[in-house]
């Protein structure tokens, strides 16, 4: 880790990736798969239709954010990489059914220490949200994950999704904070290094105790829960 004192002191964010690391979305998202598979006499499971669904999303914004282009509406790229797992697994389905899986996940509930931790957190520090999500669908989530962070921003707001540069930026822009005075917490290596490029401090929330990637832009902090990123920060 680095100087966490100098850390501490420097930082007045915590801003904080949404989808896997504040809430669960492959557990969230494979109880709703679940009955949805079992309903079409699939076969397939569904810890492995989410996990291609989530793999064919990051591709498929990954290739939106490196056109450059205008914004896809991330809601958009879901309806896509549903369309598209649904068809390579020869399941049959209709758009509102791709849909309706899609808007599931606005619902999505944190992981169990995330409540209590941020809370701790927040004592210190403003908590920030910069998800890939769309402005509504963060919206809405709040209702669902209760966590009353200070700020939620999509990155709608920079017309790319992470990791490209400008949302880290604009993240703080909007934040009101320079680039090096936030901690940026997630629990995807793309995302940590992405914010750790783009100049600010991160913290890698490493659920399944992996080892990071070999990268210049390592994390700052690597720690497997939320409570142990407080027990650090707080």
């Amino acid at each position: 880790m680095a100087d966490i004192a100098e850390i501490r002191n420097t930082v007045k964010v915590c801003m904080f990736d949404q989808y896997g690391t504040v809430v669960d979305m492959q557990g969230g998202l494979i109880k709703v798969a679940e009955p949805f598979l079992k309903s079409k006499g699939s076969t397939l499971s569904p810890h492995k239709f989410v996990t291609w669904w989530r793999r064919q999303h990051f591709e498929n914004s990954m290739i939106d954010a490196l056109l450059h282009r205008a914004h896809t509406p991330y809601r958009e790229i879901g309806h896509m990489s549903v369309a598209h797992v649904l068809e390579r697994s020869g399941i049959e389905y209709t758009m509102d059914e791709v849909r309706s899986l899609v808007a599931e996940i606005p619902k999505l509930t944190c992981f169990p220490e995330v409540p209590e931790a941020l809370a701790r957190l927040q004592t210190k520090y403003k908590l920030v949200v910069l998800s890939n999500g769309d402005p509504d669908m963060l919206e809405e989530a709040l209702k669902w994950h209760k966590v009353p962070f200070d700020q939620v921003i999509s990155v709608a707001e920079a017309n790319a999704f992470k990791p490209h540069r400008a949302t880290y930026e604009k993240g703080a822009e909007l934040a009101g904070v320079k680039l090096e005075e936030v901690l940026f917490v997630a629990n995807h290596t793309f995302d940590t290094i992405g914010a750790k490029a783009a100049g600010m401090r991160a913290a890698f929330i490493n659920r399944r105790n992996r080892p990071f990637e070999r990268t210049p832009y390592l994390p700052d902090i690597n720690v497997p829960t939320m409570t142990d990123l407080a027990d650090v920060m707080v």
